[in-house]
C-alpha cells in the first residue's frame, strides 16, 4: 500500500459520493460511437442515452464542477470523499468490447479529476460487469495503475442478479484485492408503478439495494468469497429490519433458503459495511445496533436531493452514541477496510 494516501489521515471520509469525471461530456459528444453512449438534449437538458436503449437521468452540472464539491465538503466537515460514478453512467447495456473501452476511458478520467484537488478525494471505478473477465481486467488496472481504492456495482447487471455464476472471475478479482465494493441501486423496482410521489427513490432504491444484498447472501456469493468487501448504501435498505424473517427462513430452509448456506443471514449481514445515509437518528441507531459500529461508514449521496448535507451533524444526533463510535463511523472503519488494499 502506498504512504500518504488522502483517506490515512482523514478525520471524517465520505464513502457515498457521485461524479461524472470532468471531460467525460465532452468526450462522449466528439465520439459517441466509439463509446456506445450519446449526449442528448430533452427540454433543454442533457441525458446520455447508452447503446441506443436507454437514457440517463438529467446530467447535473454539480456531478463535474469540482469546486463546487470541495466547498459542499468543506461546509459538512468531510475531509476526503470516495468518488464514484454517478450509477446512471455505469453503461452494463453496452457490448462488451464498447464497455471495456468505455470504463477504461471513464476511469482514467476519474483518477484524474481526483487529482485536480490533491489530498480531498479517492476514487472508485466502473466496469464492464456485462463480461467479468473484462471487469476483472479493468478493476486490476484501476487499482494498481489509477491507484483506485475499490469499484461501485450496479444491483444488477443489465437485468441479471448479482449472484448469477458467470460473475465469479470477478468476485475472486475483488476478492484478491480486498478493494471496496460499493453496490449502488440502479433501476430501482423496474417493471413497478413507481414513478409517481418520487416512489422509484422513496422505496424502490432502498429496496433494490435489499433484493440485491439478498441475491449475494442467499445465492451464496459470500460464502464462495468471504473475503469481499461490500458497502451498502442507503443503509443497507430494508435488509437490516428484516434479518429476523431472513434468518427464519434461513433456520427451517424454507423453499431452499438454506441451500447455499452455512451461516445465517444476519451472521452474513454484519460482515458488510453499510453508509450512514438513512435520514434519521432513530434509524442509524438500530443499524449501529444491528451490524455493528465498526461495519458503519460515514455517506452524503452527494450531490442528490435525498443526499446527507450534514452526515457529521445526522451521526452526532444518534441517541446514546460516545466519541468513540463517531471516531470510528467517521473515518475509522472506512481506514481500516482501505489500508488492506492489495495491488
Amino acid at each position: 500500500m502506498s504512504v500518504g494516501r488522502p483517506f490515512e489521515t482523514a478525520a471524517a471520509i465520505d464513502v457515498h459520493a457521485h461524479c461524472v469525471p470532468l471531460g467525460v461530456v465532452e468526450t462522449l459528444r466528439r465520439d459517441a460511437g466509439r463509446y456506445g453512449i450519446e449526449v442528448v438534449e430533452h427540454e433543454g437538458k442533457r441525458h446520455a442515452v447508452v447503446d441506443g436503449r436507454v437514457r440517463t437521468g438529467v446530467l447535473r452540472d454539480d456531478l463535474v464542477d469540482v469546486e463546487q464539491r470541495v466547498a459542499a465538503m468543506d461546509r459538512a466537515g468531510i475531509d476526503v470523499q470516495v468518488l464514484s460514478s454517478w450509477i446512471d453512467m455505469t453503461a452494463y447495456a453496452l457490448p462488451a468490447e464498447v464497455g471495456a473501452r468505455y470504463a477504461r476511458m471513464f476511469n482514467e478520467a476519474l483518477a484524474a479529476t481526483a487529482a485536480q484537488v490533491p489530498g480531498r478525494f479517492e476514487a472508485l471505478a466502473t466496469v464492464p460487469l456485462q463480461d467479468p473477465h473484462r471487469a476483472a481486467q479493468e478493476l486490476r488496472h484501476a487499482v494498481a495503475s489509477l491507484g483506485m481504492v475499490g469499484v461501485e456495482l450496479a444491483t444488477t447487471v443489465d437485468g441479471r442478479e448479482l449472484d448469477d455464476l458467470a460473475l465469479e472471475p470477478f468476485w475472486e478479482a475483488a476478492e484478491e484485492l480486498r478493494c471496496l465494493v460499493l453496490l449502488h441501486p440502479y433501476a430501482s423496482l423496474s417493471g413497478r408503478g413507481v414513478s409517481r410521489y418520487f416512489l422509484g427513490n422513496l422505496v424502490g432504491n432502498p429496496a433494490e439495494s435489499t433484493i440485491a444484498v439478498a441475491h449475494l447472501i442467499f445465492g451464496g456469493v459470500l460464502e464462495r468469497h468471504p473475503a469481499l468487501r461490500f458497502c451498502l448504501v442507503h443503509g443497507g435498505g430494508f435488509a437490516p429490519y428484516q434479518l429476523g424473517r431472513w434468518d427464519h427462513g434461513y433456520a427451517r430452509n424454507a423453499r431452499g433458503a438454506a441451500v447455499h448456506l452455512t451461516r445465517s443471514p444476519s451472521e452474513w449481514l454484519a460482515e458488510i459495511h453499510h453508509d450512514t445515509v438513512v435520514h434519521s437518528p432513530a434509524a442509524l441507531r438500530f443499524l449501529l445496533d444491528v451490524v455493528g459500529p465498526e461495519r458503519v461508514v460515514l455517506g452524503s449521496d452527494h450531490p442528490f436531493e435525498m443526499g446527507d448535507q450534514d452526515p457529521l451533524g445526522l451521526l452526532r444526533s444518534v441517541p446514546g452514541i460516545d466519541e468513540q463510535t463517531v471516531a470510528a463511523v467517521s473515518a475509522g472503519n472506512l481506514k481500516r477496510l482501505l489500508s488492506q488494499l492489495t495491488a
